[in-house]
């Protein structure tokens, strides 16, 4: 059965809030990133990064319409904005590219697979996106290959753990609490439990 694409004042809400909500947190990590930039250096903005994505992990794998990832992602960054982050608008545009990355691999799905391979891949796509983001803005190219390397894999290594795996669990223990009744996720779900029960 077809699902339409067009969100509903409900889905909009979550995907706000989301929005809201990780803006919070993601200002929190920003502290917990200069603890760990001072203690072992630059390559611990690449450790952390894929944090900075969940968002777009958790909104996509909930609603699961085409812009959701995109959308949440940017809200995200957006809030971050409005509440005085020192990183000002240019972390819309982050916010925009991380999103447009995690958002690209849900697409080439056409929106029907949120399953935990899919989930560390999109978070694979937000980290390839912003790498290539950061390397034009803070010129990664006058820096030795081999760390180009290091950053380019831990980035990704985050995008998949912190950014898909850790969304899928937290869509997973919110799903468990029934707040998510009513939602895609919810619906798939039945639908799935429903054959494996006829099988």
């Amino acid at each position: 059965m077809s699902r339409s694409n067009v969100w509903t004042l409900r889905e909009t809400l979550v995907v706000a809030v989301i929005g809201a909500v990780f803006a919070l947190l993601y200002l929190g990590w920003v502290q917990l990133w200069l603890i760990a930039q001072a203690a072992i250096g630059s390559l611990s903005m690449d450790i952390f990064m894929g944090f900075w994505f969940v968002a777009s992990i958790v909104a996509a794998a909930i609603v699961r319409k085409p812009g959701v990832a995109l959308v949440a992602e940017v809200l995200a960054a957006a809030v971050q904005v409005l509440i005085g982050s020192p990183a000002g608008l240019m972390l819309i545009v982050s916010g925009f590219i991380q999103g447009l990355g995690a958002e690209t691999v849900f697409a080439a799905t056409r929106w029907r697979n949120y399953s935990l391979p899919v989930l560390m891949a999109a978070g694979v796509g937000a980290a390839v996106f912003s790498y290539a983001y950061t390397w034009v803005r803070f010129d990664y190219g006058a820096l030795d290959p081999t760390i180009l390397v290091v950053m380019f894999v831990l980035r990704c290594a985050s995008g998949a753990l912190l950014g898909g795996w850790l969304g899928k669990v937290i869509v997973d223990q919110l799903y468990r609490t029934g707040a998510l009744s009513g939602f895609a996720i919810d619906a798939d779900r039945r639908t799935a439990g429903a054959a494996e029960g006829a099988l």
